[in-house]
């Protein structure tokens, strides 16, 4: 065979596949136009030429000009309108609980503990004692204190009746000894109320580690009391939502020790800094427990709501992919419109897109093959097959429109 027979073939086999490429391949056509191939190549390579056979363009004349009656050669598509949804309107987070006030007891003086007045368990108001330590040897002092300032205030007086026998001096010299004498009384005084051991605030006592006789000292803890009226739930929240969350913001939680159990309060304070290792910020919600039913210790499953982000949702078989990235088709006046979209979020059902695109919009899922922007389109109802049967001489026509779709 000479070489420019081999040539001629060459080039046919070429220009078929060339033409095949574009007309099934997406985007095949923009990508060779960016190369700088002629548009009126591009357009021809793309329109189905007249008497091939096969499986998808039917055997006859009868079947060709019946699909031209029809259509006029504008391909078929099934569309879907398009939908919203909303994202990043709820935080879900797991918290531990404590106590709006917990204090730890401990005595303010050291010595050997008398008596331990509370149980564990019991429910005490602020200022209540809890325990007593030995006091004999402060109530000794505090006797002497009492007797020195009586001696000293009677000496005062004894001066004063004397008038001008008395000089200045010793007058004053009286007085301020008697000043001092009070002044001792009141810390002799002092020293024997902190023999008793009182509770700062009110709360419920925990478990009393300390007995009678024990030795204990200022940093001795005698017992835990907790104010449970209320309880702290610190969580952390994702670096996201924290232009979002506001200290009063409503929140609900329920404590896992206690399926179905929900309760209600609000954000009561937001940490001034992200966690740089985790990426997320620390929150703190309190929750009103009114009935006594929550612990300090508990972990909670806290949920926030906010109004979120909306967006455009499609069909995952509407998206398409080319050079320039994610589009769908979308059909308006029986034309086709490539809009690009950006995935913001993967369904099993739904694909959430950033793009133009409006609530009801009809975006194709199928047929998309022979789409080309600005083109004319025939839309296919999902219903028709459903409702009518098809007569068995259209049989051939619908299976010939089927595979002209692929």
């Amino acid at each position: 065979m000479r070489l420019w027979k081999q040539l001629s073939i060459s080039l046919v086999i070429l220009a078929v596949a060339l033409g095949i490429w574009v007309r099934f391949v997406p985007g095949a056509g923009a990508m060779l136009a960016k190369a700088g191939v002629p548009e009126q190549l591009l357009v021809f390579a793309a329109k189905p030429a007249d008497g091939v056979g096969g499986q998808g363009q039917g055997q006859g004349s009868g079947q060709d000009s019946g699909r031209r009656g029809q259509g006029g050669g504008a391909p078929l598509v099934v569309t879907q309108p398009v939908d919203s949804a909303v994202v990043n309107d709820r935080l879900n987070a797991i918290g531990n609980g404590e106590a709006i006030l917990s204090v730890a007891v401990t005595p303010q003086a050291t010595g050997n503990l008398t008596e331990v007045l509370v149980h564990s368990g019991d429910r005490i108001e602020k200022g209540q004692v809890i325990a007593r330590l030995d006091s004999d040897e402060q109530k000794i002092a505090a006797a002497q204190a009492k007797v020195a300032v009586d001696s000293a205030r009677e000496k005062v007086e004894r001066n004063r009746r004397l008038g001008n026998a008395v000089s200045v001096a010793v007058l004053r010299e009286a007085e301020f000894a008697m000043q001092a004498a009070e002044l001792a009384l009141q810390t002799a005084e002092l020293d024997l109320k902190r023999r008793d051991i009182v509770a700062p605030s009110g709360g419920i006592v925990g478990i009393i580690t300390v007995n009678p006789g024990d030795y204990v000292t200022t940093s001795t803890p005698i017992a835990v009391v907790d104010d449970r009226s209320q309880v702290l739930v610190d969580f952390w929240a994702p670096e996201r939502f924290s232009t979002k969350i506001s200290v009063g913001q409503a929140v609900t939680a329920s404590a896992i020790a206690l399926p179905g159990s929900e309760f209600s309060g609000a954000i009561h304070a937001i940490d001034n800094r992200i966690d740089q290792a985790s990426r997320t910020l620390r929150v703190r919600a309190r929750i009103d427990n009114p009935n006594d039913t929550l612990r300090a210790g508990m972990s909670f499953s806290v949920s926030v709501r906010f109004p979120g982000d909306q967006y455009p949702t499609v069909n995952p078989l509407a998206i398409q992919w080319s050079a320039d990235g994610s589009y769908v088709w979308r059909v308006k006046q029986e034309k086709s419109q490539k809009v690009p979209v950006k995935i913001v979020q993967r369904n099993s059902d739904k694909v959430l897109v950033e793009a133009e695109l409006a609530k009801g919009d009809a975006v194709v899922m199928e047929g998309v093959q022979r789409l080309r922007d600005g083109g004319t389109v025939r839309v296919v109802s999902d219903e028709k097959p459903r409702q009518q049967k098809p007569q068995q001489g259209d049989q051939e026509q619908k299976v010939s429109e089927a595979e002209a779709t692929k």
